[in-house]
């Protein structure tokens, strides 16, 4: 037997006309029309029309009749050029074998033009990714990914990967998932915090990781995840923070321009469009970030966190006020990054932190700034935590033998694709969502 590869479906055109091709696939939908059966052969890439005329292939239309929607055929016949398909072409097969039969009535349907609860979606994923519009998701996505590694790497960054069960917590608190190891106390990861900033003492001066993280927060929200993709950078010898803003705003700028110029088709079948924002990103201090939001119906008072409300409101008078959609928060108050026991505090008024969020439409993806490098002062906070210096103490040995100048911070990548795409909810953003609720599939 002749080995013959498969073709995807984006792989063929009507200029192959009389070739011989093998394609594999789901029967989206099959229609018999007295004569003629029409089956419609889905893969990731696309559909194609398969043609059987029942004189000709009477046992290959019977079994394309009677076949169930979603299953998986392999067919093997000749290009046909063909101007009543919206391809211009449809396969007149030679050979068709069911691979796996699919089951009838399906638990949610893929071509269904009535719109499933996410709930429902979510409960039988693999059904709902092969839906075209939800499986783009994910391309866009990869390609972020592809995008923000290439920037990165041209920066000079280098890649790492640190672990995920440690003896301690970046945040500490309530937010840590506790896990059994070996008869041991230990936790998932809130982030790779102390690794990567262990890291900088061994003179890895540009690191960047993109992995899970874990928070155990109780909130239910469109935006909240308990597991969730997070770009970490850290980097050595910078002046300010505003070194560790200018490649947050560079990373969402490529990855953004990256898809204009690389992906305008996969983002025109999404209805997406995208404006590149402004260099730099507009910094807005926390003083002035109040007085916007407030302008829009919040009411926040001076050293209370902006919240969701907040947030939401300051994108609505930003957009308003500079036409703009991404843009940094600054000057935090030490109050409210005080748990954050690492965060720098400015010299020259200790009240302040050196510490940014970066926003998207009116919802937080970045958050960072520069590190306290002094031990001195890294254990006055920590002390200011309660924080045992024990617990921590591989990352507090890294501190008394040289360490560098440094920060960087969190990027969370669901967030940023739930904002660029305009999707509801951020578990629409991730294949299998883990949150308070849901632990599969």
């Amino acid at each position: 037997m002749i080995r013959m590869k498969f073709s995807r479906t984006n792989e063929i055109s009507p200029e192959m006309d009389g070739r011989e091709v093998r394609i594999g696939g789901w029967l989206q939908d099959s229609r018999n029309l007295g004569g003629i059966i029409f089956g419609i052969l889905r893969d990731r890439y696309g559909t194609v029309q398969i043609t059987v005329r029942k004189k000709e292939k009477p046992e290959l239309a019977k079994m394309l009749a009677e076949t169930p929607r979603e299953s998986v055929l392999s067919v093997i016949g000749k290009i046909v050029k063909s101007d009543k398909t919206p391809r211009g072409l449809e396969i007149i097969p030679s050979e068709i074998r069911v691979e796996s039969v699919a089951q009838s009535p399906l638990p949610l349907g893929v071509i269904d033009k009535v719109g499933a609860e996410l709930d429902t979606r979510l409960n039988n994923r693999y059904l709902d990714l092969r839906k075209p519009d939800v499986a783009k998701i994910f391309e866009i996505k990869s390609e972020v990914l592809f995008a923000i590694r290439s920037y990165l790497r041209s920066m000079g960054f280098i890649e790492v990967q640190t672990p995920k069960i440690g003896a301690a917590g970046a945040e500490g608190g309530a937010t840590l998932f506790k896990v059994d190891y070996f008869g041991r106390e230990a936790y998932l990861a809130q982030s790779p915090q102390l690794y990567k900033q262990n890291l900088m003492a061994a003179g890895f001066d540009k690191v960047f990781e993109i992995g899970p993280a874990f928070r155990a927060e109780a909130s239910d929200t469109v935006r909240h995840l308990a597991e969730f993709t997070s770009l970490d950078i850290e980097m050595s010898f910078i002046e300010s923070s505003e070194d560790v803003m200018d490649v947050a705003q560079g990373i969402t700028y490529e990855a953004m321009k990256h898809l204009k110029e690389r992906c305008q088709t996969l983002l025109d079948s999404l209805g997406v469009s995208i404006d590149l924002p402004r260099l730099p990103f507009r910094r807005i201090p926390y003083a002035e970030a109040i007085e916007l939001a407030n302008s829009e119906g919040a009411s926040i008072k001076p050293g209370e966190d902006l919240g969701t409300e907040g947030e939401k409101a300051l994108g609505i008078a930003v957009k308003k006020n500079y036409d703009e959609e991404l843009y940094f928060i600054t000057e935090f108050p030490t109050e409210l990054k005080r748990s954050t026991f690492y965060a720098m505090r400015r010299d020259d008024n200790p009240e302040i932190t050196t510490y940014f969020d970066m926003d998207f439409r009116g919802q937080e993806i970045v958050s960072g700034g520069q590190r306290e490098h002094r031990l001195p002062r890294l254990l006055a906070q920590m002390k200011e935590n309660n924080l045992d210096p024990a617990r921590f103490g591989f990352y507090i040995e890294a501190f008394k033998y040289g360490m560098p100048p440094h920060g960087g911070f969190g990027y969370g990548i669901e967030r940023f694709i739930q904002k660029l795409l305009g999707l509801q909810n951020i578990r629409e953003a991730i294949l299998y969502p883990r949150d308070r609720l849901r632990l599969t599939p």
